[in-house]
């Protein structure tokens, strides 16, 4: 980056640090990239944004874990989108075509007539009309971009679909697939002995009677209810105390009762789908996808490279989320932070 443009990006953050009084801060920088920076303020509400997404998906562990690698990965994030746009401006890309139809089309699904209509349901989510723009007008420059300097340059001849599907046929075979109804008699529900007796009782009357009917009859709940009807299953969803017990099994064949965790079941095969390859034509589209992503991803992230390795990045606040969010007091001594491209 050259002398003019560290000059400015440094001017950047000292104006940025307007002190009210005795050295009160009215914004803090995170960080500097070229010509623009990243607020703590612009942070906090991305994070805002992220936890609110994550509880509306995930729960428990799961939602600890991905709030954990999301969290670390934020500013790195917002540093990326920001080197997307200035791409985008740099190729004064236009896109407020896509933005109004973009608009438009959100407001006729939710049966809006006007502007207002819309003004009105964001305010109710704490959003005006400009800044809801201006946000879908960035995603938008953000996709454009991508597309210009990555999509674009994309191309897939049918010799390596071809190539790609014979060398990966597991990625395209079905496994075996079950259909199952059972009698299911529960541990919880009777003694050892009256289960013995409910055994012996259902394997008489199995030769005469309806498998459904005799699972409506005699299992415990929930399997009366759904009368016998266990489920359809792939290879390796089931139990595998059942599954071991019911692969040989051909379509209206009943197996022997199988003591598993929670219960006796006895086991009727009502279809069964064979292991099969997927031929090429079924999943040509599909391997087109698959190694567009391959090479997207790679593309993509060879182009991130080369913005951030041409570009000012400095973080003048490494760690954002510390145990005080509140503002801080901050002066020009912050320009000594880490400096990833000098």
């Amino acid at each position: 980056m050259n002398t003019k443009k560290r000059t400015m990006a440094f001017c950047l953050a000292i104006a940025a640090l307007t002190f009210l009084g005795a050295g009160q801060v009215v914004e803090e920088i995170v960080a500097i990239v070229n010509d623009d920076i990243i607020t703590l303020t612009e942070v906090k509400a991305q994070h805002e944004v992220m936890i609110q997404t994550l509880r509306s998906q995930l729960q428990g562990e799961e939602f600890e874990k991905q709030y954990a690698r999301l969290k670390g990965e934020l500013v790195d994030n917002m540093i990326t989108d920001l080197l997307l746009l200035q791409a985008a401006r740099e190729k004064q890309l236009n896109v407020q075509e896509q933005v109004k139809l973009s608009i438009d089309a959100l407001k006729k699904e939710n049966n809006m007539e006007s502007d207002e209509d819309l003004r009105r349901a964001l305010q109710g989510q704490g959003m005006t009309l400009e800044e809801f723009t201006r946000q879908m007008q960035e995603q938008i420059l953000k996709s454009a971009i991508i597309y210009s300097e990555v999509d674009s340059k994309i191309v897939i001849d049918d010799a390596e679909v071809a190539q790609y599907y014979r060398l990966h046929p597991d990625q395209f075979t079905e496994p075996e697939e079950y259909t199952l109804e059972a009698v299911y008699l529960s541990f919880e529900a009777r003694s050892e002995e009256e289960a013995e007796a409910r055994k012996k009782e259902v394997s008489e009357k199995l030769k005469d009677a309806d498998f459904a009917a005799l699972a409506a009859e005699f299992s415990d709940s929930p399997m009366n209810e759904s009368k016998g009807d266990l489920g359809t299953f792939k290879k390796g969803e089931l139990d595998k105390t059942l599954e071991e017990a019911v692969s040989t099994l051909k379509k209206g064949e009943t197996s022997p009762w199988i003591k598993a965790r929670n219960g006796w079941y006895l086991v009727r095969m009502k279809e069964r789908k064979e292991s099969r390859l997927r031929s090429f034509e079924e999943v040509k589209q599909e391997v087109m996808r698959r190694i567009g992503d391959e090479r997207r991803a790679k593309l993509l992230d060879e182009y991130l490279k080369k913005l951030k390795a041409k570009s000012y990045i400095k973080i003048l606040k490494p760690d954002p989320f510390g145990e005080n969010l509140e503002l801080q007091a901050t002066s020009t001594a912050a320009a000594r932070a880490v400096v990833h491209n000098p």
